[in-house]
């Protein structure tokens, strides 16, 4: 995969509405959003009269060009440099499922598919597999058949789900979840198209899986093999 980033944003929730919008004149057009929840102290939002801090996580995917433009954006025109207004980075994507559900994710942006993410070193991906609500025990049932372990679910609404028709050839839900799921490199292949075969878009799933690179991990010893004790 050449050049094409999962943005993420974290935002003041009661700006989300005029940052989507943004993103959407920007060329952005697929987005997933989900609620979050500040970690400010009490004593400092007692100390500027404010109420607890809600936030919404918006993941989206940008080329770099696109990213460039929308980073310039952020900063002139939507002020994000202002404190408490929110923050935004991009993270390589390493693989896709599929060239339509690539062309979906990237609809509206000049983007050419090229090698994989240059990170080739790395012992583990993250699968992010965006399914309908309901449906992750399909995602992880095909997952699991191929080595896959456990998986973290978050529920998420996306936007711009109607461009499906034109490039997937069937109609998406709003409401999503998203299933995460750290694997072995070298089960990364399998594991997506088990995941595109059962819980796919021929499947009532839906489902679109890619993958980021893990340049480090802890908690992934009983995927390991043994070490040598001598």
């Amino acid at each position: 995969m050449s050049e094409l980033f999962m943005m993420v944003s974290i935002l003041d929730r009661h700006k989300a509405k005029k940052f989507l919008n943004f993103y959407q004149e920007s060329g952005i057009q697929v987005n997933l959003n989900t609620v979050a929840r500040g970690t400010a102290t009490s004593e400092v939002l007692d100390y500027f009269g404010l109420e607890s801090i809600e936030k919404i996580l918006i993941t989206s995917f940008v080329t770099r060009e696109v990213w460039k433009n929308v980073r310039k954006g952020l900063r002139e025109k939507m002020n994000i440099d202002v404190p408490g207004t929110g923050i935004a980075f991009i993270i390589p994507l390493s693989s896709v499922g599929g060239k339509k559900q690539l062309q979906f994710l990237t609809q509206n942006q000049n983007f050419v598919k090229g090698e994989e993410s240059t990170l080739k070193d790395t012992k583990y991906e993250l699968l992010i597999a965006i399914t309908n609500q309901g449906y992750t025990s399909l995602v992880m049932d095909a997952a699991r058949k191929e080595n896959a372990g456990g998986g973290t679910v978050i529920h998420a609404k996306g936007t711009g789900m109607e461009g499906a028709e034109h490039f997937l050839g069937v109609s998406l839900a709003s409401e999503k979840e998203l299933v995460l799921i750290v694997v072995k490199r070298e089960d990364k292949n399998r594991i997506m198209q088990a995941v595109m075969e059962e819980a796919g878009m021929n499947s009532k799933a839906k489902t679109i899986v890619f993958s980021l690179p893990v340049t480090s991990t802890a908690g992934m010893r009983l995927m390991e093999p043994p070490e040598d004790t001598e």
